[in-house]
Parts: structure tokens; sequence; C-alpha cells
């Protein structure tokens, strides 16, 4: 997804919820974070979002933006409506959001903000998830320099006790399969 994709979702959320400010938790809330974000980090076409201030209008997102909805069918993309128990990161990812500003479309002086998952809260959590995916994805962002394997392990101990040892596990596979510099 690109970034003008998920500008797209986040507004069209906007509009259907008369809300203006958004997080979001999944692989794309990585967009914005960096100016280059290596290719396997932006295959996904859905954005995992909440309102937030109003997190339980999330179902309206799924159903009215979401997988299989009108609006995936026309654009290609879509939005997961989703809530703040979704990420599996270590605590205090709340408070270690990423809020980026975004004009809203057709409407002068107006705002709306997307509250991105921090890159190494969003790693961690991929690694929580587990998929073959999102160790794919937390290789990515570990050579590409967008979060550092030293703070990965420093956060680790703040994850939940019980996806603590899977994700120390699957981080040191994804550290392992790094080429040697």
């Amino acid at each position: 997804m690109k970034e003008d994709e998920l500008h797209h979702i986040l507004q069209a959320a906007a509009n259907l919820t008369d809300e203006d400010q958004f997080v979001v938790v999944g692989s794309q809330a990585i967009v914005w974070q960096a100016a280059q974000i290596p290719e396997e980090m932006t295959t996904s076409m859905e954005a995992d979002i909440y309102p937030l201030n109003a997190p339980e209008l999330a179902d309206e997102i799924d159903g009215n933006l979401g997988e299989g909805s009108q609006f995936h069918d026309t654009f290609g993309y879509w939005a997961h409506g989703v809530g703040p128990d979704t990420p599996v990161a270590p605590v205090g990812w709340e408070h270690r959001l990423v809020p980026i500003v975004l004009p809203r479309f057709r409407h002068e002086d107006s705002y709306l903000t997307a509250h991105l998952l921090e890159a190494h809260d969003l790693v961690l959590a991929k690694l929580a998830a587990g998929r073959d995916r999102d160790l794919a994805y937390a290789s990515a962002a570990i050579t590409a320099g967008l979060v550092s394997p030293d703070e990965l392990e420093r956060r680790l101990d703040h994850m939940p006790d019980s996806h603590q040892a899977g994700v120390r596990e699957r981080l040191a596979i994804v550290l392992a399969r790094l080429p040697k510099s």
C-alpha cells in the first residue's frame, strides 16, 4: 500500500465516522515513518485501523470499507476495523504512537491525524503474530535500518508474558538469517 492509498482509507474512515484521529496498527503503520520503505513491507492492501477516541466504530469501518465492500471492489485496497486490543505489542505502545497530521480532502483548513504504531513496536507485534510474512517483514525492517536489533531486544522484556518466549525465538531466527556484514 502506498501513502496516498492509506491517506484515502483514513479520509474515507473520517467521512464515515465523523472522527479525525485514527490508530494504524498493522503492517501499514510503517507508512510515513521512513523515506524509503522496502517493497516487501508495503505489499498488503489492507490497513488495520480504529478511531482513537471511538474504537467501537471499528465495526462500521470494517463493514463499509472492509474486505469485500464496495470500497474494496472499487479501489483494490481496504480497511480492517480493529481495536486497541489487536496489537500484541510491548507495554506502553500507546504512548509511543507516531502522529502524522494529514489534510482532509475537500475540507479547507481541516485535518485528520494518523497515529502510527512505532516501528519497533510494530516489528515486535509482527513477530508475535509469527506468520512467515511477518518474519519477512521484520527481516526487511532490520535490513533497511528502520529498526535496531538492540532496541527490539530491549523491548522484548515488555512484551506480554504469554508471547515473550515466542517473540524472542522468532527474533533470534530473523537475526540469524540476516546477511553477515
